[in-house]
């Protein structure tokens, strides 16, 4: 019967906008929660096909979801850990309870922001228990190849604030001028020194010498010196024996023109460099390649060497820890050493929106989204990652109000087809009295 399709039509309106305004209520409730992604409601009308000369209301259904892909607007905090994604993609994050799994079988969610702080036993993670996800750097501070198709590899983000480290010195670069004439008759021959700090595997500061030497000649200049170089680490030992030869042309004056090795690694043509092993291990040296004027030169009458550049650093504490745009967290030290300790992938899905909402603005992969890829902070379609930032709710409120008066309305409307329906029926029964 006509009339009684009106009827259900009208509840199920009713059911519908009933639906709209728990999605209304559930975003405005939100407006203020990060990472939030704002549900939507869209209407789908029912159509009854029937005999010619007659018509039947089919009625309304509704689908609702989440506008996961939507992104909310950044803002800058003062927690170097607060972390988003600027743009495309999602971090890796797991469930505070699985830490307790001894099969280190971690599930993998997914969310847009998060504030993760250390806990107890220094993992990253926020208040409602989400706690981030990455891989274990080696000791030279690079990732190994994982596959990024799967997230076996991934673990826990740990940062121990009472973890010590230092940086072994493993380079450094002489910056001398030696005089020139000193290498000529007459002059007295009397070796120059210099000394420079490096740090040994165990971050103690050790000191390497470097003496020059002249070659005096009988008649003229030699424009020739005796480079040796001792290690205290080594009880003073001699390490490397150089003589160096310096070019006297014009227009090159004072560059070097040869290395001759006596003794330690070999002198590098290429890029200018010898390499000696103090007690730790081998540590390069530049010193200038030929024929150019940088490293060591001969040049008047004066002794002169810059501060000598190297790498490594002593022993220092932790003070904080901080996540680069290509996802590597960085664990600073008060000695001024930083080191990679994880990488933090970015994981994009074909279809977002197609994800499996949780709580706390997590997400779980579905068939709906898509298989995953695990990508480098930046690369191909994703974003970087921002620290000292969260993502704010995708929440419009205004716009949210504005529907939740057209909810109203289309709500009342069907009450009143309802009760238009129940006035119409009763006239039905009162034909007969």
């Amino acid at each position: 019967m006509t009339i009684s399709s009106s009827l259900n039509t009208g509840v199920a309106g009713l059911n519908v906008n009933a639906s709209r305004l728990a999605t209304i209520s559930d975003n405005i409730a939100n407006s203020g929660t990060y990472g939030y992604k704002r549900a939507v409601t869209n209407f789908q009308s029912m159509v009854i096909t029937q005999g010619e000369g007659s018509y039947s209301a089919g009625g309304v259904r509704v689908i609702t979801g989440r506008m996961i892909d939507q992104r909310g607007t950044l803002i800058t905090t003062n927690n170097p850990t607060d972390l988003a994604i600027g743009g495309r993609g999602m971090l890796p994050v797991t469930t505070s309870a699985a830490l307790d799994d001894q099969t280190s079988n971690y599930p993998v969610m997914l969310a847009t922001t998060g504030s993760f702080r250390p806990d107890a036993d220094g993992v990253l993670r926020t208040e409602s228990g989400l706690v981030l996800m990455g891989w274990p750097t080696g000791n030279d501070g690079t990732v190994p190849t994982f596959p990024r198709d799967t997230t076996e590899a991934l673990e826990p983000v740990r940062v121990n604030a009472n973890q010590f480290a230092g940086d072994p010195t493993t380079r450094m670069e002489l910056t001398v001028n030696l005089p020139a004439t000193a290498t000529s008759t007459g002059s007295s021959g009397d070796p120059l020194t210099m000394s420079t700090e490096y740090f040994d595997n165990m971050g103690t500061s050790q000191v390497l010498t470097v003496t020059y030497t002249p070659t005096v000649p009988a008649s003229g200049s030699s424009n020739e010196w005796t480079m040796v170089i001792t290690d205290s680490a080594s009880g003073g030992a001699t390490i490397g024996e150089y003589t160096l030869t310096f070019d006297d042309a014009r227009g090159n004056g004072g560059n070097l023109a040869a290395v001759a090795t006596t003794s330690g690694g070999a002198y590098d043509t290429s890029n200018g460099t010898i390499s000696v092993n103090v007690d730790g291990g081998p540590l390069e040296i530049s010193i200038g390649a030929l024929g150019e004027a940088s490293g060591l030169t001969q040049l008047s009458d004066t002794f002169a060497n810059a501060p000598v550049v190297k790498d490594g650093s002593p022993v220092g504490n932790l003070t904080s820890v901080e996540v680069d745009p290509q996802g590597y967290v960085h664990a600073i030290y008060d000695s001024g050493f930083t080191r990679a300790i994880y990488q933090v992938p970015v994981v994009d899905v074909p279809n977002p929106n197609g994800l499996i909402p949780l709580n706390n603005q997590a997400y779980q992969i579905s068939p709906d989204s898509g298989s995953f890829f695990l990508w480098d902070a930046g690369d191909g379609p994703t974003g970087d990652i921002v620290g000292f930032a969260r993502e704010e709710s995708t929440t419009d409120v205004a716009g949210e109000l504005t529907q939740l008066i057209q909810t109203q309305r289309a709500y009342s409307s069907n009450a009143k087809v309802i009760q238009t329906v129940d006035e119409m029926l009763q006239e039905t029964t009162n034909i007969k009295r």
